[in-house]
């Protein structure tokens, strides 16, 4: 299975590089005072971080992804794989800004609050069985 990844997802990855250069971006104590994180959620999924604070979680709502403002970066990058999406960097870091955003990715992902941007279906992977033909053809002619 394919992951999806929340950097590709509208303005994540420039927030993410904003937090590079100013860590207390990704404060989430800090969240209010930065507009720019409020727009990233709105764009992503739809609504913002006060808005999703405020949607009632179902009763069916699983385990892994209850208290995600306590749990640690690392256990998130294990609750979101579970649930089909990479939360990590290039270098398979948990993103700086995850804590900000992992409430309301998981109210998108699983349909309870807000939505997720279209993602068309990837094509179908292309084979090299011509690469292997004209590779096959050549040591024919050579016999």
């Amino acid at each position: 299975m394919t992951l999806r990844r929340l950097a590709d997802l509208p303005g994540v990855n420039d927030l993410e590089l904003k937090a590079l250069m100013k860590p207390r971006l990704a404060d989430p104590d800090e969240a209010h005072a930065h507009p720019e994180v409020d727009e990233v959620a709105r764009a992503a999924f739809g609504l913002t971080l006060d808005e999703a604070e405020a949607t009632p979680l179902p009763a069916d709502w699983p385990e892994a992804l209850r208290d995600l403002h306590r749990r640690s970066p690392a256990d998130l990058v294990e609750a979101f794989e579970a649930e089909g999406w990479d939360v990590t960097d290039k270098r398979r870091k948990p993103l700086r800004i995850l804590p900000l955003l992992a409430l309301p990715l998981a109210l998108a992902a699983r349909g309870v609050a807000g939505q997720l941007p279209f993602l068309a279906e990837p094509d179908h992977p292309t084979t090299d069985w011509g690469a292997n033909l004209k590779a096959e053809a050549g040591r024919f002619r050579k016999r």
